[in-house]
């Protein structure tokens, strides 16, 4: 046994076990709004706890853990603890184009589930969707919508060729498996002569859609409605569009087929997946690391409990992905965007 080997290797383990208990702690962060009053300016323990409203002790303790994994900034000389620009605008807005805590509050609701798979391992059985922590719902919403705010009518949209034009002309768009309907509302938001109708096979989920839609003052053009991605309502539709959610279905083709008898003639469906390479080697890196762990977790056991004919995961690749298309019929695949966590297609009949 090579002893530098083994101790790198344990290195790597202090990394990873002091992140995974630093999550918890970043989302307290969150919640308390801890990270937010730290982004007015330096402060010592007893100064944000006063403008928090929490106890000292534990502030203390928060920050140099906060310091120690390099998520605040600390003053050795004055003892205060900050937040650089780069770090407040990371961990502080959850409406904008990056924020971090949610990713964070989406692991942990997904680990709760830890004792659950290990039977799911044993015995092969799924596990579904609606049957994951409430934590797992919520903080998906808030991983994946800073991507969809930066970049969802920035630029996918518009890369789609003639879809921006039909929009804003006044189009009819389906929205599968939107869940808390963030991406249906923000489309909705910049496209106000069209019509969107986003769907969901998880109940709880749209429930909270519905909410948001009427205090974003858009239910006279959006409704959400709960039904699996091969029985959407409705149609003929100009646009269909799936956000990070295609690879999780049981039955990814015959969803596929579904669309293509929902869409119009001259529709477009856009598929947001997970960015991934299409070989297992070509996934061995960070991103690949986090979305494999999610997927073992969230998507190939919801997969499995839908009957999981073809359980994709979350690192299928444009190749499978195009294979689904193609058996289900369609007739142009392209690949028209990517971001570092997501690729986005266009798929026509």
């Amino acid at each position: 046994m090579d002893e530098n080997v083994l101790m790198e290797f344990v290195g790597r383990f202090v990394g990873d076990l002091g992140a995974t208990v630093a999550a918890g702690a970043v989302v307290i962060g969150d919640a308390l709004g801890l990270y937010r009053a730290l982004a007015t300016g330096p402060q010592r323990p007893e100064e944000l706890a006063a403008a928090t409203d929490t106890a000292p002790r534990y502030v203390e303790e928060w920050l140099r853990g906060q310091a120690a994994g390099g998520y605040v900034r600390y003053n050795a000389a004055s003892g205060t603890y900050s937040l650089s620009d780069e770090q407040a605008f990371a961990l502080t807005d959850p409406t904008g184009p990056l924020f971090l805590p949610g990713a964070f509050q989406l692991a942990l609701g997904t680990l709760a589930a830890v004792p659950r798979m290990v039977d799911a391992f044993r015995s092969g059985e799924g596990l579904a969707w609606g049957d994951q922590d409430e934590n797992v719902f919520i903080g998906c919403e808030r991983f994946f919508r800073p991507g969809y705010v930066g970049n969802l009518v920035s630029s996918w949209l518009p890369a789609l060729d003639g879809v921006d034009a039909k929009l804003r002309a006044g189009a009819v768009v389906a929205d599968i498996g939107c869940g808390l309907g963030a991406s249906t509302i923000l489309m909705a938001q910049a496209y106000p002569e069209s019509t969107f109708i986003g769907s969901d096979g998880h109940d709880a989920s749209i429930l909270l859609a519905r909410k948001r839609a009427a205090e974003a003052g858009l239910t006279h053009r959006v409704s959400f409605e709960t039904a699996t991605a091969d029985a959407i309502p409705g149609g003929p539709y100009d646009l269909v569009t799936t956000m990070d959610c295609l690879h999780d279905m049981g039955d990814p083709v015959r969803a596929a087929q579904h669309v293509r008898e929902r869409l119009a003639d001259d529709g477009t469906w856009m598929i947001v997946e997970p960015i991934a390479g299409d070989t297992v080697e070509a996934n061995l890196n960070p991103v690949g690391r986090v979305y494999y762990s999610f997927s073992t977790f969230l998507c190939v056991p919801n997969a499995v409990a839908q009957g999981g004919t073809r359980t994709l995961g979350a690192q299928a690749g444009p190749a499978a992905i195009r294979a689904v298309i193609e058996e289900a019929g369609f007739g142009r695949f392209r690949q028209v965007a990517e971001t570092p966590f997501n690729a986005v297609y266009e798929v026509r009949p």
